[in-house]
């Protein structure tokens, strides 16, 4: 008896650690892509189709000494009002990063005055989609 069982178990193990699970990965997202972080570009059509998920980031890439990322609340987002942001991405290099740890709706501007042309991002962020149900292999 133990002993069918301890095949049995060696068995079912086998088959968990051979079927292929499904790859959850977090996503790069430069923001504008080959533009990046620039005046006159309109970035709701840069992230239209796009899905944002928890884990995700963005990574800005822009000139240090002319703009920075600032998350702002919605209103302080439409109007372009950078005086007290909720947090500043900046570090100075010109290569900041965003990471998107929860699911909400973030509100990313330049507060140097590049909002005003353009440079502001308003990105949902969700929960990622469940993997898709499991399908045994067909018997060989």
């Amino acid at each position: 008896m133990a002993r069918s069982t301890v095949l049995i178990a060696a068995v079912v193990l086998a088959f968990l650690v051979a079927a292929p699970m499904p790859e959850v990965t977090a996503k790069k997202y430069t923001v504008g892509d080959k533009k990046f972080w620039n005046p006159n570009i309109n970035y709701a059509i840069w992230a239209q189709g796009k899905h944002f998920y928890v884990g995700d980031w963005l990574y800005f890439v822009f000139y240090r000494d002319q703009h920075n990322i600032l998350e702002v609340n919605k209103a302080d987002y439409e109007r372009c009002i950078s005086n007290h942001p909720i947090r500043n991405y900046t570090r100075g290099a010109g290569r900041d990063i965003v990471p998107l740890y929860e699911t909400r709706r973030y509100y990313l501007l330049d507060g140097r005055g590049g909002c005003f042309h353009g440079m502001k991002l308003d990105v949902l962020v969700e929960t990622p989609p469940p993997p898709p149900p499991f399908t045994p292999p067909p018997p060989q």
